[in-house]
């Protein structure tokens, strides 16, 4: 009788012990599915989240100081994004603003003071709104070895010298006149220029002996002109803003080149171009 008992007992732990096992491996089976069903969704989700492919041409209208580094900067993108074709057409801004409000087809508009971009702003012709990118500093420029020993702003008030300065209608005109202002000077240029690389143009060509351009321009022209920097260019310093357009032919490309600009890759290249950071 006693064996019996005890021949029962270990049967009753056997099944007890495989309908453990069983449930055990139940279990792990229903947490490995889930576990899939969690990794499928997730990879569906990155799937669905993915960037979709660029393509097509886009516009950008820009401020005449962007171009060395926006071509850059076009150039980059066109790399990355291989299918896509980055067109720009350079300017004073407030020419360039003009023609955006005045129908020109454009996808982005990269202006050199925010006053200019107001003017497309103004008329509900940006998509968004404007976003500072960098910022540009005035300097002198004028002929290589600085014969007429220019030292300050006050400098080129010197009779017979002959200087360049931006229209006042363009940023970097409205700039050197706050410049002047600030250091209570009067100055005649022999002419204004409708953008900062037509002032430039005319130092590089010798037909002005010194013009108030940006920083950038000075350093984009190399040996061709000479820097000299002036106190007063601290309170004139412009801030660069970039928008998408409302009417964009090609927002979604348009946006992925805003998105360099604004980048640490961007930035990069910017400021190597002699930009400072906003």
């Amino acid at each position: 009788m006693k064996t019996r008992s005890v021949r029962r007992t270990r049967r009753m732990l056997q099944l007890a012990g495989a309908g453990a096992a069983a449930l055990m491996a139940l279990s792990a089976c229903s947490s490995s599915s889930g576990s899939s069903d969690a990794t499928s969704d997730k990879t569906s989700g990155r799937s669905n989240s993915a960037s979709p492919k660029l393509s097509g041409d886009i516009t950008v209208f820009a401020a005449a100081s962007l171009k060395e580094s926006f071509t850059t900067l076009g150039k980059q993108f066109e790399k990355q994004h291989p299918g896509t074709k980055v067109s720009f057409n350079f300017g004073g801004s407030d020419t360039l603003a003009a023609s955006i409000t005045g129908g020109a087809p454009a996808d982005v508009f990269a202006a050199a003071s925010p006053k200019t971009m107001a003017i497309v702003t103004d008329k509900k012709d940006a998509a968004g709104i404007p976003a500072t990118f960098v910022r540009n500093q005035l300097e002198i420029a004028t002929l290589p070895g600085n014969p007429d020993k220019l030292a300050s702003l006050k400098d080129l008030t010197k009779s017979g010298l002959k200087v360049v300065l931006c229209d006042k209608t363009v940023p970097c005109g409205a700039a050197a006149q706050k410049a002047l202002d600030a250091a209570k000077l009067k100055l005649t240029p022999v002419s204004y220029e409708q953008d900062v690389k037509a002032a430039l143009n005319k130092v590089e060509l010798k037909e002005a002996d010194a013009a108030v351009v940006y920083k950038t321009d000075v350093k984009s022209a190399g040996g061709k002109v000479e820097g000299v920097e002036f106190p007063e260019s601290a309170k004139a310093i412009n801030d660069y803003p970039i928008v998408l357009l409302k009417n964009a032919p090609n927002a979604q490309t348009a946006k992925a080149f805003i998105a360099l600009v604004q980048s640490a890759e961007g930035q990069k290249v910017l400021s190597e171009a002699g930009f400072l950071k906003p």
